[in-house]
């Protein structure tokens, strides 16, 4: 064994589950492809500021969470805790809203780092594809990347998850609802930290998972009571085009997620399969992100969905995605000659797009066709010094252990007809 190990807190995808988490992206992507949604890819890192104003000086991965760092140059930068903020930075960095064709629709897919207390499903490292729909204020936008989050997740077979579904309000209405659960808040009996957050981000305060807070919480006021005309219409609206589209949800008055740049629509997607840690993903619309980190007002909505917690939630559902083996045809010379000649074929098979594998290292027969039967190829082709003197090789087939002479010639077409 090596003497190093992965950071306590991370893990390393090896095959075959890596197939599973690919499928994953996969499937998570397909519906944004089909939406109008582009490809971005930011960096790993940030400037400090970017996710201290835009994620918020109260929220915990911004207090406690971020790997943050200076650099020999003097730079403050920080390990992306999240990909909102850096998609954000990116698009207005290269003028995109300017274009004139509105929203901005990209996705992205990468790697997500928060110092947290490693528990199954929360690592310090994780996965996550996001989308986000840039510069429009439309309640078809919210609806429409909720509809996308849910096509996902259905195609990948999971049924067991719930749509959570709240509004934040706006600058007009949650300033007033602010003051009055401030009001209230003050009242209880909190410790110094959490009645920091009064003064920063009360709402925050609602999201806090502690029983002994939770319970001082009844009787708090409640958003709903607060939203102005705007906004009720506004969510109304998303409600309405999720009913009229079959998907799903359920009101949640306490959704307020963990990031202080939310406003109006809020959602979450939880499974109830994984316990403590049964969010997979969700989202919301940012009104005023852009004008917090130094852009022109560009109103927006995205989301996060998490790989691993998809993974998870695949596993509590008991369900094994089909993925197609990623090897057809497996190649094993016998002799040097053979070696030769077969290399050559096996070169040829790649470049007509047929995946193929090659017996490495000088096996003998035996040995050969227990890589070839682990490989999980369909075909095998094998070839010997008589075969070649009779210029063809022999084909078997895994499955039912058939096995034909082909010419060498006839090989490649043979082999993309069986498998076509």
């Amino acid at each position: 064994m090596s003497t190093f190990q992965a950071p306590k807190g991370t893990y390393d995808l090896l095959p075959p589950d890596s197939a599973t988490y690919l499928a994953v992206r996969e499937a998570i992507a397909t519906p944004l492809k089909n939406s109008g949604y582009g490809y971005i890819e930011t960096p790993g890192f940030e400037n400090v500021e970017l996710f201290a104003r835009g994620v918020g000086e109260s929220t915990d991965i911004v207090t406690k969470e971020m790997y943050a760092f200076e650099t020999k140059g003097g730079d403050r930068l920080a390990l992306r805790p999240e990909g909102t903020a850096s998609v954000l930075r990116a698009a207005l960095e290269a003028n995109l809203h300017k274009t004139g064709n509105l929203p901005v629709k990209l996705w992205y897919s990468g790697s997500y780092y928060r110092y947290e207390r490693p528990q199954k499903g929360r690592y310090r490292h994780f996965s996550q594809v996001g989308a986000e729909a840039i510069g429009t204020e439309d309640p078809a936008l919210d609806a429409e990347l909720i509809i996308l989050a849910d096509q996902a997740y259905r195609s990948l077979g999971l049924s067991d998850f719930r749509i959570l579904l709240n509004s934040l309000g706006d600058k007009e209405c949650r300033p007033v609802y602010r003051d009055a659960l401030q009001g209230f808040l003050r009242g209880l009996d909190l410790d110094e930290d959490t009645r920091r957050r009064i003064d920063i981000n009360p709402l925050r305060v609602l999201d806090d998972k502690r029983a002994e807070v939770q319970k001082q919480l009844v009787g708090a006021p409640m958003l709903r009571d607060y939203l102005c005309d705007a906004c009720k219409a506004y969510h109304e609206e998303v409600r309405e085009l999720l009913a009229a589209a079959g998907v799903a949800f359920q009101d949640d008055e306490k959704l307020v997620r963990g990031l202080d740049y939310y406003t109006r629509t809020t959602f979450e997607f939880v499974h109830d399969g994984l316990g403590a840690q049964s969010a997979v993903g969700g989202g919301g619309r940012y009104d005023g992100l852009s004008e917090m980190i130094g852009g022109p007002a560009l109103p927006s909505v995205g989301w996060a969905l998490g790989v691993d917690r998809t993974v998870l939630a695949l596993e509590a559902e008991g369900i094994t995605l089909d993925i197609p083996a990623s090897t057809s045809v497996y190649a094993v010379p016998l002799g040097d000659e053979a070696r030769r000649v077969l290399f050559g074929v096996v070169t040829e098979l790649r470049r007509e797009g047929v995946a193929t594998d090659f017996c490495y290292g000088g096996k003998g027969l035996k040995g050969a066709m227990k890589n070839a039967n682990r490989s999980g190829a369909r075909y095998a082709l094998v070839a010997g010094e008589r075969d070649l003197a009779d210029g063809v090789v022999q084909l078997k087939d895994m499955e039912s252990g058939e096995q034909e002479p082909v010419t060498l010639d006839e090989v490649v077409a043979t082999l993309q007809a069986k498998l076509a």
